[in-house]
């Protein structure tokens, strides 16, 4: 059936459209399911919705992922047909019952998402699957390749170079400060990153608070050409799209898996061509993995980096704490600021990405062995790191001095009840805490640790402070507080 195209000026993230509830018992659709739109040989697969009004009969709205694709208009017409069930489903199903997919099976699946033949609730089903029953050391191969050749991929000059964190780790925001040590010397280094899952803010939405992160291909080659470097987010970039819409899911059911945590971090570093690639992956009392499970997943890693040639490092770190004082985009961009200018650092955040910028200068044999720690300190006391951090950010189109007008709306402190000692602060409720008050989307929201682990607190002194954008996000968050905080912050 041809329908005319109604122009609805609407975004969703993946391919959508509407029609008329008379157009819907013709075409025998109902909501949610899956139809095939085609205009000059083009084609897309979109979900339905079905409204009564604004609509006429054989007209559609299309979302603006559609009209991109296809090239839309509003007037224009376009065939309209009911998409197959695919194949897929009955493989997502297999792998429930714990079955072992093939290379040909598993390409079918992350075809099918590439292409939005899947919906949502099936891509979940296809986590959760991967999640509940694993992957072998096959599967994960297989779907980090089947990741990298469904999407586009840069090349650069050069000694590329990458550093890439399993995360949860509440902080710990010392990308920033390694791209800015690494490239500083000549490494290339195009870090494209993921935005949050679970933790409060991830690279690009902190970056994304003092300059630009989505780039096109063309523009980050430009970038990375004048700076050796850049810090962009990878979604808009096509990189690994499936990965993407793997992570939006995972976002919302708040689960990561071995095999998708490998096949994520892998398919992009592959697809921007990084050649020497540190892997930091923290473990602990409150951090994603534990220490066996961490050995467990760097053993992955390797085997994995051997079959795709990859040079890769794997570091097992301390996550039981929270590292540096801020949570939340703005409060973090401005700890990665006092380490690179040398103002009163979070000396824990300092340590720390001095050790991963050293260990990855020794990789990539801009140190001698043993010797990464000392350059990589060097570098940063004698200021390159800061000016190289600023041309990165000034030619991202963004500027530091944004941080000064940037103010959360509210502001409630926590205080001790008594004077103690802080024993321990539980990472993934802090970053629940943190995501109650408003991150990653509201910059400025977020948390400041004023006290950390093994530090003294007086009664009545302030532990932390819970920033918000809106009274509504600081009285949930302060609720959440109340209920465990116990368990937040043990003294």
């Amino acid at each position: 059936m041809k329908l005319k195209v109604k122009r609805f000026n609407f975004s969703t993230g993946r391919p959508v459209c509407m029609v008329n509830e008379t157009t819907a018992r013709e075409l025998s659709l109902y909501v949610g399911q899956r139809i095939l739109i085609k205009k000059n040989g083009k084609k897309i697969i979109s979900v339905v919705n079905i409204i009564e009004d604004t609509l006429k009969k054989n007209e559609i709205a299309v979302s603006k992922e559609i009209s991109s694709v296809l090239n839309i208009h509003p007037q224009d017409k376009v065939e309209v047909e009911i998409a197959e069930q695919p194949h897929s489903i009955e493989l997502i199903k297999e792998k429930l019952k714990g079955r072992r997919l093939k290379k040909k099976e598993i390409y079918e699946i992350i075809e099918n998402i590439a292409n939005n033949a899947l919906t949502e609730v099936e891509v979940a089903f296809f986590v959760s699957a991967v999640y509940e029953e694993g992957m072998s050391v096959r599967e994960t191969r297989y779907l980090t390749k089947a990741m990298v050749e469904t999407g586009n991929k840069l090349r650069f000059k050069g000694l590329v170079v990458d550093k890439h964190s399993v995360g949860g780790i509440a902080g710990n925001r010392t990308t920033p400060i390694v791209v800015s040590i690494c490239s500083a010397v000549g490494l290339i280094m195009p870090k494209t990153s993921s935005r949050a899952i679970t933790s409060a803010a991830g690279t690009a939405d902190v970056i994304e608070a003092i300059a630009k992160v989505d780039f096109n291909y063309d523009e980050i080659k430009k970038i990375v050409k004048k700076t050796n470097a850049c810090m962009v987010w990878g979604g808009s970039l096509g990189l690994a799209p499936v990965d993407d819409k793997i992570i939006k899911i995972e976002k919302i059911v708040n689960i990561d898996s071995f095999a998708q945590v490998i096949a994520s971090i892998l398919s992009k570093k592959i697809s921007v061509g990084s050649k020497y690639i540190l892997i930091d992956i923290p473990c602990g009392k409150s951090a994603k993995f534990t220490k066996k499970e961490a050995q467990k997943l760097k053993t992955r890693f390797l085997e994995l980096g051997k079959f795709f040639k990859l040079n890769l490092k794997i570091l097992i770190t301390d996550g039981n704490e929270p590292i540096g004082n801020g949570i939340g985009p703005m409060l973090e961009i401005k700890d990665v600021i006092k380490v690179l200018r040398r103002e009163n650092p979070p000396l824990d955040l300092e340590k720390k990405s001095v050790f991963l910028a050293g260990k990855l200068l020794e990789l990539s044999k801009k140190a001698q062995p043993g010797e990464g720690i000392k350059l990589a300190t060097e570098i940063l006391n004698s200021g390159l790191a800061f000016k190289k951090f600023l041309e990165i950010i000034k030619t991202q189109k963004g500027d530091i001095k944004k941080i000064a007008k940037m103010h959360p709306g509210y502001t409630h402190h926590i205080k001790a009840s008594k004077k103690s000692t802080i024993k321990h602060i539980d990472n993934k409720l802090i970053n629940n805490l943190a995501r109650l008050c408003g991150c990653p989307e509201d910059k400025a929201a977020g948390i400041y640790l004023h006290r950390k682990k093994g530090q003294v607190v007086n009664k009545h002194e302030k532990i932390l402070t819970l920033y918000a954008q809106s009274e509504e996000k600081l009285k949930h968050a302060r609720a959440f507080y109340k209920k465990n905080k116990k368990k937040i912050v043990e003294y």
